[in-house]
């Protein structure tokens, strides 16, 4: 069963049951291209800027209050979780995102024009460009969408990454008593606590979370009332100010009116700053992820220094075989994350004067790379970090065995005497200890105090 709906370029079908409109029907007929739907979050997001503005505009005299309040019941039961079926348009689409933003302007409407008493497609009784839009534009209610949608989700991110920071950190203190070999070019390097190392891993996430709380702020000057370029036309004097205030209770963000509306609309560089705070950890958490790989390789053949939590079986064909199968998803997340974020950057650049057109990718890619790091790091942290333990006995094994200990006599035989005694080691296949003593280099009674592993993992210098 279809209805028939009318634009300016036509007629055309719209299913009868459809809340939305003959807009969104050509959007959809359009714009067939990846079944990729815009995240509900961003969606809310723009339905919370479509209340807050319907609030003010009755308050200002704008906007007849029966048709207004029945837009704000509307936009308060598409976030109490109705209707979300009927967002449909596939993030890839036309420019600036107008195709998204009149698909939640119609579904408001015909949601509005029921509750009034009419039947779907009467926009005579509630329009989605007159009443759900008034005093607004795609191009000021896209990007403070889009930038209210990023701050909820990184806000999300942020409490979920100092979870794992948290863990990392106790996991430092906890195994800061073993010592293994540290490692530099893959090759053996001189001694170094388990402990030390996780602080390190630990330490970077924190600094990597606190670029995002960075980034985020800039985030928080919305360019709404700026309406089509920036100018404010078809608004009220205090639409603007007020739109921000009404938003902020409804989000519950600190957000505030932009100063330059200019600006807010023509640049995305705050959603570029956190794209790129992204990768920032993106990378951290690739490198953290491949030294747990390498550290837990083998269990025979490779280094075994850690044990990661066994969470599906590793091979169709090995029997037994168990994989590092959470670092392997991380990794894979923060490879398109790294992705998403040059599609931030090269979409930013593409705008031309009062807007830029390619906001549905910038909004696409950012919040997935929210939405996917979100979802890795708390994987990360309850399936891998949280059960993570340590062979003990096979990092110090390592410690004693490593040719990297030989560093500690350079003070005292120098650098050239010392790198003969490890090129003797490596010939022989004899400890360096073994060499040590052999030759008369340490006295007996004070080469287990100068070589032993866990005193060289603090700073000093060794003397007879």
């Amino acid at each position: 069963m279809f209805r028939t709906e009318k634009d300016y370029l036509g007629e055309m079908n719209v299913p009868a049951a459809a809340y939305y409109g003959v807009q969104t029907a050509r959007a959809l007929e359009n714009f067939s291209i990846s079944g990729q739907t815009s995240l509900p979050v961003y969606t809310l997001a723009m339905v919370s800027v479509k209340k807050a503005a319907a609030m003010v505009n009755v308050e200002l005299g704008c906007l007849d209050r029966k048709i207004g309040n029945m837009i704000i019941l509307a936009c308060e039961r598409i976030l109490n979780g109705e209707f979300q079926d009927q967002f449909l348009v596939d993030v890839y689409q036309s420019g600036a995102g107008t195709s998204h933003h009149m698909n939640v302007n119609e579904v408001i409407a015909n949601i509005a024009v029921e509750m009034l008493g009419g039947a779907k497609g009467d926009y005579s009784v509630v329009h989605p460009n007159d009443h759900v839009n008034y005093g607004q534009s795609t191009n000021d209610v896209y990007p403070t969408a889009m930038r209210i949608a990023a701050l909820q989700l990184s806000g999300k991110f942020v409490r979920n990454l100092d979870d794992l920071t948290g863990t990392l950190k106790r996991k430092s203190q906890s195994f800061d008593s073993v010592v293994k070999s540290g490692r530099t070019h893959l090759q053996d390097a001189v001694p170094i606590r388990v402990g030390q190392e996780f602080s390190g891993y630990a330490d970077s996430l924190v600094k990597a979370t606190r670029g995002i709380e960075k980034a985020g702020e800039s985030l928080k000057e919305l360019g709404i009332g700026g309406s089509a370029v920036g100018t404010g036309i078809n608004t009220h004097p205090e639409y603007a100010a007020r739109v921000v205030e009404r938003l902020k209770q409804i989000v519950n963000l600190d957000i505030r009116m932009a100063k330059n509306r200019f600006e807010a609309m023509q640049s995305n560089a705050p959603c570029v700053e956190l794209s790129g705070a992204l990768r920032t950890l993106a990378v951290e958490l690739i490198r953290i992820a491949n030294d747990l790989r390498l550290m837990s390789s083998g269990p025979n053949t490779g280094l075994a220094e850690i044990e990661l939590p066994a969470v599906q079986p590793g091979s169709s064909v090995m029997p037994g075989k168990v994989n590092p199968a959470i670092p392997e998803m991380m990794n894979m997340v923060c490879f398109s994350v790294m992705g998403n974020d040059l599609s931030v950057a090269l979409a930013a650049q593409a705008g031309q004067f009062e807007l830029n057109v390619m906001m549905p990718l910038i909004q696409y890619k950012l919040l997935d790379s929210l939405s996917i790091l979100n979802n890795a790091t708390k994987i990360f942290h309850e399936k891998c970090i949280k059960g993570l333990s340590i062979n003990a006995k096979k990092c110090q094994d390592y410690a004693a065995r490593s040719l990297g200990i030989v560093t500690v006599l350079n003070p005292i035989i120098g650098y050239s005497k010392a790198s003969e005694v490890v090129k003797e080691s490596q010939r022989t296949g004899r400890s360096a200890r073994e060499i040590i003593l052999e030759q008369g280099i340490l006295p007996e009674d004070k080469v287990d105090e100068i070589l032993s592993p866990m005193s060289m993992t603090e700073p000093g210098i060794r003397t007879l």
